[in-house]
């Protein structure tokens, strides 16, 4: 009998603190699939920070939190090993959402085959859930123009660095806020920032002053924190804010005070929030935007790859420790 593990949420998280007790791992036989499914062999799943909300109880969030002890949710890739599925072959490499799983059964719903010459690596860093947040919010929402100017939090970060490298190949002058000099070193001399803000140490003002002499017009957040009320402050009549994340906020006891409504209405700035599971049916779409860019060889990436399964909520933590150097992967 062969068997396979999978971690379910069985608690849920008390003040955002992510902790081991939170879950159980269980071993299961592997499943065969029924008619019109497939089995698939997870090689790589994605953390993300995302995952702290998707633990809470809040029935008003965008997607349906994870039910107690259902396999934790997240996105991955795997190996086809067995299929009665039509449209897929015992040894194709395919993307979805799979969870915290060894092995996975699918209906090949929501399920996309990888491309001959993209990695595991490739797919999760840049073709999943990254790059099609990147690309949705900043074409849908940003709405970028040659020569403007894009400021982008959490600049290191999976999204905001795509974002980022978008908005330079579009012609934009492109500032990312960081939280080490050695990210900053990073998104200027890898991936062609026009300048770098550490948080943690720069004098926030007059950096963001001195790198943006025609101020801002795309303000594209993924953290929150002091310096959003800066840029706020900063940016041109009719500039564009997209909301994507508040990674500063999810763990705190109270969240951060917001910024001041004057210069959103004497500026006339449009403020988005969004999220991806609206878009879920663009996704066609949205990759056909973006993959011209990774083709030309304008998307460049790094990914923090950990080892097992079993290390996955520790892995997790170290996102919003902001220990990792790139994209979070664990490696099955």
């Amino acid at each position: 009998m062969s068997m396979y593990k999978q971690i379910t949420l069985v608690k849920r998280p008390e003040n955002g603190q992510i902790s081991a007790d939170l879950f159980a791992t269980r071993e299961q036989e592997i499943p065969q699939p029924g008619d019109g499914e497939l089995l698939i062999k997870q090689t790589h799943m994605s953390l993300d920070p995302a995952m702290l909300g998707w633990m809470s109880d809040d029935r008003e969030s965008y997607i349906p939190p994870v039910e107690l002890g259902d396999v934790m949710r997240s996105s991955g890739v795997g190996e086809v090993i067995e299929s009665n599925h039509p449209d897929f072959a015992v040894g194709d490499k395919v993307m979805g959402m799979m969870g915290w799983t060894e092995y996975a059964i699918s209906n090949g719903e929501r399920l996309n085959k990888l491309q001959d010459g993209i990695s595991e690596e490739m797919a999760l860093c840049v073709f999943a859930l990254p790059g099609l947040t990147a690309t949705t919010g900043l074409y849908h929402f940003g709405k970028p123009k040659e020569g403007e100017t894009l400021i982008v939090t959490g600049a290191a970060g999976s999204v905001g660095s795509i974002v980022g490298q978008l908005a330079k190949a579009d012609g934009l002058r492109v500032i990312g806020v960081v939280g080490s000099d050695e990210k900053a070193d990073w998104i200027i001399n890898e991936l062609g920032f026009d300048g770098a803000i550490n948080y943690k140490t720069d004098d926030l003002e007059a950096k963001l002053e001195s790198l943006t002499p025609k101020r801002i017009d795309v303000f594209f957040e993924n953290t929150g924190g002091p310096i959003q009320h800066h840029i706020v402050n900063r940016m041109n009549d009719h500039g564009r804010i997209v909301v994507c994340g508040m990674i500063a906020d999810y763990q705190a006891d109270k969240p951060s005070a917001g910024p001041n409504w004057l210069p959103i209405i004497k500026k006339r700035l449009n403020i988005q929030g969004f999220t991806m599971p609206d878009h879920w049916d663009e996704i066609p779409q949205i990759l056909e935007k973006l993959s011209p860019y990774v083709q030309q060889g304008k998307i460049k990436y790094r990914a923090h790859t950990i080892d097992g399964l079993e290390n996955a909520v520790s892995g997790l933590n170290m996102l919003f420790e902001g220990k990792n150097k790139g994209k979070l992967l664990v490696k099955l």
